[in-house]
């Protein structure tokens, strides 16, 4: 599933395409997405878009008194074509710009969302989500006391977006790898000053993600269709039984919340 780095590098690939444009109609072919899509939105026109914004991984287009938000769910991807191009498999949404250009939204799993959000980010999906990791909000701090008295190991603690958005089970385990912290260690038993170096860890490996485009997986490519680098500098997912890059100790694997997670005994604490 693509990540909070895959969504935001697809939120700067098609934002100077559609930030300032005016949305003049929509064509749903397939209303029938992971929820279905609202008839409403089939009867926008000739609305101006203010902003492309990211709310954890749901992508906002600000059209002023509501929004638009996608989620890209498993497969999904949008790419920004013109209004000649022929149609592919399981293109099931087009957004129709004033440039006569289209936002193409296409999802062979149709786990993905186009929602109507009248209400904006009190929307029940988006009213309970913890601090971006890139915002000042989010802190070592926050983590601290957030996690006292939690039980749930510390990977599935930061994977809860009630505890920050966007820290899927890639960049949990490589985030945690780069502060030193075992991924089975109880939440409320790590100290303040190893959140510290958590909340630090979880910032630069995303950085340093969304610079690189993203993580190549098997359904994810970028807006203009090229994939993510990030995936060549993965320091533990998917490398159980290898050896570790800053140890050379092999490294081991177990599960957390039916995830799997690669991990480095001799380095994580």
């Amino acid at each position: 599933m693509p990540e909070l780095p895959e969504v935001e590098t697809t939120r700067r690939g098609i934002e100077p395409y559609v930030a300032g444009r005016v949305l003049t109609a929509v064509t749903v072919r397939e209303p029938r997405l992971r929820w279905p899509v609202d008839a409403r939105v089939g009867e926008l026109r000739d609305r101006p878009i203010r902003a492309l914004r990211r709310r954890a991984k749901y992508l906002l287009i600000d059209l002023g008194d509501l929004e638009l938000g996608i989620h890209l769910g498993m497969s999904g991807t949008l790419r920004v074509v013109g209004a000649d191009t022929p149609l592919r498999k399981h293109d099931h949404v087009d957004l129709h710009l004033d440039s006569g250009r289209l936002l193409r939204f296409n999802d062979p799993r149709r786990f993905g969302a186009l929602l109507y959000l009248a209400e904006g980010l009190t929307h029940p999906l988006l009213a309970n989500l913890g601090p971006e990791p890139l915002d000042e909000a989010f802190s070592g701090d926050w983590l601290y006391r957030r996690s006292r008295g939690r039980r749930v190991s510390v990977k599935s603690f930061i994977m809860d977006n009630a505890t920050v958005v966007g820290v899927g089970n890639i960049y949990a385990q490589e985030s945690l790898f780069l502060a030193g912290i075992h991924p089975s260690r109880p939440a409320g038993r790590i100290s303040r000053a190893r959140y510290e170096r958590l909340a630090l860890s979880i910032r630069a490996v995303l950085a340093k993600a969304i610079e690189a485009g993203g993580t190549t997986l098997r359904d994810f490519t970028r807006a203009d269709g090229q994939p993510g680098y990030f995936a060549q500098q993965l320091l533990v997912y998917g490398r159980a039984g290898q050896p570790c890059r800053q140890c050379g100790a092999p490294l081991r694997s177990a599960r957390h919340g039916q995830r799997s997670t690669v991990f480095c005994a001799a380095c994580q604490r």
